[in-house]
């Protein structure tokens, strides 16, 4: 059994209001929400926040509200961890038993569709993981990377054995991508972390992977959407 848990705090302050703030109109988290409902891997999908405008909207848009986050794990300082541990806890005492597997979703990246979220779990049940994480390839490589050093010269970054740090020539490098969190229940509550030992790592393209944290983030976002027929979105 997988829950999907979409976390989603009502105080912004990068963008005020992000988490319900109109994408192509649609609110921000409603892409999230969709994707999830339209994954036949999941139980159920549920919303982890702390703001009535947001269980609202969330709740209209199709998941499960089933409680309001408490206040103390709504501010800034707030651990990601203690949030999924009571929505974790919350489940177990509601329903009798904790999840074995929760997909924790955010909502500021509104191009993860459920196909990858299908991929993710696909992979899970392949490798029988613990734990499935998404990346995505890195735009920067480190190698291509320089510092500036005090005198204002250019120095090297990452020493490389390639003669010529052609782009096709440099191995790949990926980085998470915040979009796809599975874990095993019991294997997150002992190490509390969504970046366990031993996680698989399913690689999402650059395309499904914009995360929207500044204005300009959203700016983009609402561009791409607006061409989305060039970007097979």
């Amino acid at each position: 059994m997988i829950t999907g848990i979409i976390t989603a705090r009502g105080g912004s302050k990068g963008i005020p209001g992000k988490n319900i703030r109109l994408l192509a109109g649609k609110p921000l988290i409603a892409w999230t929400i969709e994707a999830a409902l339209a994954s036949s891997s999941l139980h159920r999908v549920i919303v982890s926040t702390d703001d009535a405008d947001i269980a609202r909207i969330a709740a209209e848009w199709g998941a499960e509200v089933p409680f309001l986050r408490p206040a103390e794990l709504a501010t800034d300082t707030a651990r990601h961890a203690d949030v999924i541990a009571h929505a974790l806890q919350w489940l177990e005492t509601a329903d009798g038993q904790m999840p074995e597997y929760f997909l924790l979703l955010q909502p500021t990246l509104p191009f993860r569709t459920a196909d990858d979220i299908e991929g993710a779990i696909a992979m899970k049940r392949i490798h029988h993981a613990d734990a499935v994480v998404s990346v995505t390839e890195v735009k920067q490589h480190p190698y291509l990377m320089k510092r500036v050093l005090q005198d204002g010269t250019i120095a090297t970054f990452m020493e490389s054995d390639i003669p010529y740090l052609r782009r096709q020539d440099i191995p790949p490098l990926y980085i998470l991508n915040g979009a796809i969190y599975l874990l095993r229940s019991a294997t997150f509550l002992q190490q509390r972390t969504v970046f366990p030992d031993g996680a698989c790592a399913y690689i999402m393209p650059q395309e499904h992977s914009h995360d929207i944290d500044t204005p300009m983030d959203f700016f983009i976002a609402q561009l791409i959407l607006e061409h989305r027929d060039a970007y097979s979105l």
